[in-house]
Parts: C-alpha cells; sequence; structure tokens
C-alpha cells in the first residue's frame, strides 16, 4: 500500500512567523506532528511519503503515485485542505481525513471517503483493521480518550529537518479548565493524560539521535496540567537527560498562568532546559474573565504573576482577545497598557470567535447570534458572531491595539522592559553559531538599512549590547520577531 501524507499550507498568520523565517534560512517553524505519529501507527511494510505544503508543493506525481491520501487539517489551513481534497478526487485517489478541524466538524466534509476522528489510537487501528478485512467504513469515532502509552515515536524519517525551526514533542494531552471558547476539552478531555517518562525520552533520545539540535516545542495543552507528575517524575528525569547530552535542545511550551504561583515548578522547568512558554492572559478585565470561565486568571495581579516568570527564567508570550460581551468601551486602551507594562513581548491579540462545538459557539447559536464566516484566523478581522459591542467600533479598537503594539518605537520599548525583568539561566551559552551570525548580519541590513524604523532599531541595537550584552541575542530575536508582526499586522 502505497501511502501519502499531506499537511495542508498554512497562511501567513501571526504564529506563522512566515516573514521572520527568511532569517534563519528555514521554511516553517515546527512540523506535522500528528501526521508523523499517525505515520507510526501504519503498517510497516506500506511505503510512505510526507509532503508539508509549508515547505514543499503537492505534485500531481504524489498524488498519481498514491494508493490513498492521509490528510490532517485545523480550521486555518480550511482552504489549502479543501483544495488538497479536490486534487486527490480530480486524479482518483480516495482521501482518508482526520485531525481537530474534521472532528470538529464532520458534517462539513460530505465528499471525503473516509473520517477518522478523535484520537488516532483508538479509531485509526479499526479503521486499518476493517480496510484489511475490504469493509472500511466512512466515519470512526470514538467517546474514548487513550492512554498515550500506547503512542508510538513519530516517523521523524519521513521529514526534512533542516526545512523547520523547532521541532516538536507531546508529553500530555487535556486541561483541567474549560474555559468556553476553547476547544480543548472537547477535543482531548478535562483530565489530563501524559506519556511514560520513558517514552518521553524514548521521543527525545529518536529526534537527538537524528541530528536534531535547538529549540523543541512540547505541545501540550497545558503542560502542567498533572503538575505532581512533573514534579515526581518527568522534570528530574529531563534534567539528567539534558545534562546527560550537554542541553542540546531548548524548551518551550504552554502553560496556565497559575504556574507562576509555583516557584519550585518553575525552577524544575528552568533547570531542565525549559526557556519559554505562552499563556494565555486572554483579558484584563474580570467581568470578561467570568464570563468565559477563565477562573485560573481571576483574582490575582496578571502583570506582577508573569514577571514572576520572567524573573526566573522563562520567556513569555501571551495571547489576548477582545470582544467578549463584558468589554467595555475601554478595553482596548487596557490592552494596550497591559501588553507594554508586562513586557510580554510576542503578545497575540485576536477577536473573539465561536469555534464550533465550543460552549460559546452554542450560548451563541441559542441566542441566534452566529455568523457563517469562521476562518479559523482570530487576526484576520472577521468575526464570526454578532458582539455586542458595535462590529465597526470592535474592529477599530482590534486595530488601533495591533498598531499600536507593534509599532517600531512601542515595540522595541516593550523588548527593554522585558531585557530588565528576564533573568537569563547560568547555564546558557554566549557563543554565537554561524547561521546566527548570518541571521544577525541579514536582519542588521533588513532592519537597520531597509526599513523605515531604522533609526529605532539602531538605538535598541546599540542599547541591548551595551546594557543587556548576555542577552544580546534574545533581543535580536525578538526584533526579527517584530519585522514579521509589523508585515502581518499591514496585511490586515
Amino acid at each position: 500500500m502505497k501511502i501519502l501524507l499531506i499537511n495542508p499550507e498554512t497562511p501567513t498568520t501571526f504564529w506563522s512567523f512566515h516573514h521572520a523565517l527568511r532569517f534563519i534560512a528555514k521554511k516553517s517553524s515546527e512540523p506535522p506532528l500528528g501526521l508523523l505519529t499517525v505515520a507510526a501507527l501504519l503498517p510497516e511494510q506500506w511505503d510512505l511519503h510526507l509532503v508539508d505544503m509549508n515547505v514543499q508543493p503537492l505534485a500531481d506525481a504524489d498524488l498519481k503515485w498514491a494508493d490513498y491520501v492521509f490528510l490532517t487539517g485545523m480550521h486555518i489551513q480550511k482552504k489549502s485542505f479543501i483544495d488538497v481534497v479536490k486534487r486527490c478526487h480530480q486524479n482518483g485517489i480516495p482521501v482518508v481525513a482526520g485531525g481537530p478541524m474534521v472532528t470538529m466538524e464532520a458534517d462539513a466534509f460530505p465528499d471525503i471517503e473516509h473520517l477518522i476522528l478523535n484520537e488516532a489510537e483508538i479509531t485509526l487501528p479499526r479503521f486499518l483493521s476493517d480496510l484489511a478485512a475490504g469493509q472500511p467504513k466512512r466515519i470512526y469515532t470514538t467517546k474514548d480518550f487513550p492512554e498515550l502509552s500506547d503512542t508510538p515515536v513519530p516517523k521523524w524519517d519521513l521529514l526534512q529537518m533542516r526545512y523547520y525551526a523547532s521541532m516538536s514533542i507531546q508529553y500530555s494531552r487535556g486541561c483541567p479548565y474549560h474555559c468556553d471558547f476553547c476547544s480543548i476539552t472537547l477535543l482531548n478531555g478535562k483530565k489530563p493524560r501524559t506519556k511514560p517518562t520513558r517514552n518521553f525520552l524514548a521521543e527525545l533520545d529518536a529526534l537527538f539521535d537524528r541530528g536534531w539540535r535547538g529549540r523543541v516545542f512540547i505541545v501540550d495543552d497545558n503542560f502542567i496540567g498533572n503538575k505532581k507528575q512533573l514534579k515526581s517524575e518527568l522534570l528530574p528525569s529531563l534534567f539528567q537527560w539534558s545534562k546527560d547530552h550537554a542541553y542540546p535542545f531548548n524548551y518551550m511550551t504552554e502553560v496556565s498562568i497559575n504556574l507562576a504561583d509555583d516557584h519550585y515548578l518553575t525552577d524544575l522547568m528552568v533547570r531542565a532546559g525549559f526557556d519559554a512558554t505562552f499563556v494565555g492572559i486572554e483579558t484584563t478585565n474580570t467581568a470578561s474573565l467570568q464570563e468565559c470561565g477563565k477562573t485560573q486568571n481571576q483574582n490575582r495581579d496578571l502583570v506582577a504573576s508573569v514577571k514572576s516568570l520572567q524573573k526566573r527564567g522563562l520567556i513569555v508570550s501571551g495571547g489576548f482577545i477582545v470582544g467578549f460581551d463584558e468589554d467595555p468601551q475601554t478595553i482596548f486602551e487596557q490592552q494596550i497598557s497591559f501588553i507594554q507594562k508586562s513586557g510580554i513581548v510576542t503578545a497575540m491579540v485576536g477577536l473573539l470567535n465561536a469555534q464550533p462545538g465550543t460552549r460559546l459557539f452554542k450560548r451563541l447559536k441559542a441566542e441566534n447570534r452566529i455568523l457563517d464566516n469562521f476562518s479559523g484566523d482570530n487576526m484576520d478581522g472577521s468575526i464570526n458572531f454578532v458582539p455586542k459591542m458595535s462590529a465597526q467600533y470592535l474592529r477599530a479598537g482590534y486595530r488601533k491595539i495591533l498598531e499600536n503594539i507593534y509599532s517600531t518605537r512601542a515595540y522595541y520599548q516593550r523588548i527593554k522592559t522585558f531585557l530588565a525583568e528576564y533573568q537569563i539561566p547560568a547555564k546558557k551559552k554566549l557563543s554565537l553559531s554561524v547561521s546566527q551570525l548570518k541571521a544577525l548580519a541579514l536582519s542588521m541590513w533588513v532592519l537597520g538599512v531597509l526599513e523605515k524604523g531604522r533609526r529605532q532599531f539602531w538605538k535598541f541595537f546599540v542599547f541591548s549590547l551595551l546594557k543587556h550584552p548576555r542577552k544580546f541575542d534574545i533581543a535580536m530575536t525578538m526584533a526579527v520577531y517584530g519585522f514579521h508582526f509589523r508585515r502581518v499586522v499591514q496585511s490586515l
């Protein structure tokens, strides 16, 4: 059996880092981990080929080679996903589709031959068994959640690693919180499930043995969902593994803000090699937090929590949302003020949208407020429901936030605020690699000569070099991120 695994193209968005990747000669920020894991669940005797459309085009020859196409996708990839399905059918190739988008909206894809919904460890073997018997069904679904001890090591041999800025790995699935706009608990459950530590380390071994060095993104819904297991097993073992391998990886993950309350856990993470994390801040408005059920963010000084993580050695990226029913008219100024004070350099601000299947979607549908224009990109200016605030006022205020926080002056000032708080881990190496030196040279040319904000760039360059020499590489990386963010804002 010849199987073609396809990852659809992701448009240029905030998280694509498309405009920043050119500085380091990469094509995509991260690999299609889900497809690589699915590939490892397929029969060993099958012939497999992977096409990630973010790093290479999908050729007709690829389609004509295949007996089946295995296709995944998120809502942000929907346009490319649909185009791939059309091309498959034009070439007479049946499609087997799975992933978060089709799991949440299976009825939206009536022309796809086979839908493998929910988590593949349960539903994919059932399809494979029926396929071998010559009687495959169209839809495979389950209400159960698999133990992650059954999850295989991804088939990294299918991937051309040189095209990617980071690798991905997963430790847990599920989140103990239930924010009404989020689909995580619907897809992966409210009880966090974790991989056995030996399995997780085996996946790191696989990456290490294939020669990967650098950033590894642990793609968990909430890495600290099971704190007890992290403290007693995973992080001590990860620290020892990292030490034994001379710290080949630096880790990033996603956590809830209450990590700031647990200094011991934070220190364990930094000691094991974590240097960055994403936190869903969402909003500084208490009533809006109550509205969406974001209990973990309530009754706390959010700026102080962010700075606590920065001081202990974590670079904090943040997600922000405007458009809640309880948002006041002043929410835009509040968000700008918070982002600047917190020193969250990578601040992804989006308009609230209601993902199909979520509690938010169901509530708004019951109120007859849902619009049929969900794109999956909450930064493209679209809103798929009727907001309480005037839609025109909301979009104007949203644009005001982006234009303010990603203006060169405000952006460089925010990096300075971050640098003043951030305590760099003692083990961090100060040397620059050849690729980093090339990226620095290109950034000096693009940001310091070609771009309009070159004066602010050179002031920031000198400031960072003289004031924070140990953090200079981080400062320059963030400067490059700013180039990408400005291009995204300009395209809106």
